[in-house]
This record gives C-alpha cells, structure tokens and sequence, in this order.
C-alpha cells in the first residue's frame, strides 16, 4: 500500500511550482490519476503548464483572479481562495486522485482568507491515505510544516529579474 505524502515546496526562490510540476509529469508518466487547483493564477490564465496538462489529459482548476497585490478587490480574492478550498476538498475526499497539488495555497493561509489549523484538522479527517498531496507558496505556516511528510525551502541566490531581464516563456510562464 501507498503511503500519502504531504509535500510543500515553500521558500522565496523560484521553483516551487516548477518542481510541483515536474513531480505531475513524472507522475503521469507513471500512469496515476492528477488534480490542480491554482489558488491564485487567474480562472482565464493560459500558462504553458495550463497547455501542456490540456494536451496531456491533467485536470486543471485555476480559481484566483491574479496576482493579488494588483487586486482591486481583496474581498473577490478571498471569496475565491475560499471557493479553491471547497473544490479541493471535494476533490480530496473524492478518493478519484493519486496526487493533487494545491498550487499557491500558502498565500490565503498567509492572508488569513482560510485558517491553517481548520484546514489541516480537515486533512488529518478526510485526506485518503494513499493520497499524495503537493501543497506551494511562500511563507508555509509553521503548523503546515510541522504536518508535512517533506518540506523543501527554495532559497533565492540570484535570479535574472533583478538584472532587469523579464520573465522568460517557458522557465517563469
């Protein structure tokens, strides 16, 4: 039997996300059943991850409206975290998925749009035990680390932004 992981990929660097996706990849190279949920990236979004796990067969949600510091209504924002939360725990407690990653979570944890004690009260109750769960974003509460199985710390030592290069399709989008 399958022991569920809970996985965070937290930290300032870039990757967290990335590396999120490429465990996906890996994954569905292996034939298991895959779930996104975007907490952030906007339901219109069409980043090439979005269009490669179209081509591929990934179910992908993306429930935000945007980057929130550029929000005009922070209100909005946290109704839809907390309608991102809704889904995934429908998806979750659904037994239909080997992994599901809950991409960007941590900022409606951080932001106090969803509470980190109810949520993993939640999990510790409904999350199937084979389950593998990837959960990313800055700033992880500690109550969320300490509930992982794996945490890993993305740390910035350079990144080519603040050389004034944009963002690039295909590494960042």
């Amino acid at each position: 039997m399958r022991q569920g992981l809970v996985i965070v990929n937290t930290g300032n660097g870039k990757g967290k996300s990335t590396a999120a996706f490429g465990t996906l990849l890996r994954a569905w190279g292996r034939g298991m059943r895959l779930c996104v949920i975007q907490f952030i990236k906007a339901e219109t979004s069409n980043y090439g991850e979005i269009q490669a796990a179209h081509k591929l067969g990934i179910e992908w949600h993306s429930r935000g409206d945007g980057f929130t510091w550029l929000s005009k209504d922070l209100e909005k924002s946290a109704e839809k975290a907390r309608a991102a939360w809704v889904l995934a725990q429908e998806k979750i407690a659904s037994d239909a998925y080997d992994i599901i990653l809950l991409d960007e979570i941590t900022y409606p944890l951080k932001f106090g749009w969803l509470d980190v004690a109810q949520m993993i009260a939640w999990l510790r109750e409904h999350k199937p035990p084979e389950l593998h769960l990837i959960i990313t974003g800055r700033d992880a509460p500690d109550a969320l680390i300490e509930y992982a199985d794996l945490v890993t710390e993305m740390r910035e030592i350079k990144h080519p932004l603040a050389r004034g290069i944009k963002a690039q399709p295909g590494i960042e989008f």
